[in-house]
């Protein structure tokens, strides 16, 4: 697990750096918007990753219910941590995008308003599992929260289609015409492509870190008890 969490933050931070240099350096610069539109390689990326993140928590927190293993409890906390900074960085980086291209850091936007709850439902997730002493209670309590708040990630995804709202359409792709293509040049799609994935193997490098530190957190508690006992 050390190997692996050591090669994929290697990876990762270099991807960071290299695509970094690359977007800022090497790339045109964007005709309608300019400069500005440079910050779609980090809030995308930051989406897609908070989307994931989400989706693991998902996932593990009906595995916790039905197995009741606290290694998927572990993985879900550790997954809606890392989940919650991007979907901050999700927040931020559209913010000041929408300042370039409506005027305005913050609307009351359809996309917007549901991305915002799913950041305060996860708020209440957190503030739930420091509420509650029994630990078997609180994955309990936290895996219907982290369930709940998944099932709003559709709704966000959606947003732009079910209501009139000021956010444009899918970044990486169309779907309009029947067919999947990208709606983009391929000058800025690789790079956007490869922004994505460097952010996913972050992403998975700060969930293994934040996993393994939950692991031996849990592993202390549990010794202190038994001394206590």
């Amino acid at each position: 697990m050390k190997k692996i969490i050591f090669y994929l933050e290697l990876v990762s931070m270099l991807g960071l750096l290299i695509c970094g240099l690359w977007i800022f350096l090497k790339l045109p610069i964007e005709t309608s918007q300019g400069f500005p539109q440079k910050i779609m390689y980090l809030h995308v990326p930051s989406v897609i990753a908070a989307y994931l993140a989400f989706f693991i928590v998902f996932v593990y927190s009906i595995a916790y219910l039905w197995k009741r293993e606290l290694m998927f409890d572990q993985i879900a906390k550790a997954s809606a941590e890392v989940g919650q900074i991007f979907c901050v960085l999700v927040l931020i980086t559209g913010a000041i995008w929408g300042r370039t291209t409506w005027g305005t850091y913050w609307v009351w936007d359809a996309r917007l308003t549901t991305t915002l709850l799913l950041f305060l439902i996860f708020m209440g997730y957190f503030l739930l599992r420091m509420s509650v002493n029994d630990r078997d209670k609180e994955a309990r309590l936290a895996s219907v929260i982290g369930i709940i708040g998944f099932l709003d990630i559709p709704i966000i995804h959606k947003s732009v289609e079910w209501w009139r709202t000021l956010h444009q359409p899918s970044t990486l792709f169309n779907v309009d015409s029947g067919e999947v293509k990208p709606s983009m040049p391929q000058e800025l799609l690789i790079p956007l492509l490869a922004s994505t994935l460097v952010m996913l193997l972050f992403y998975f490098y700060l969930l293994l870190l934040r996993y393994q530190t939950e692991k031996h957190t849990d592993k202390l508690n549990q010794l202190l008890a038994e001394t206590e006992g």
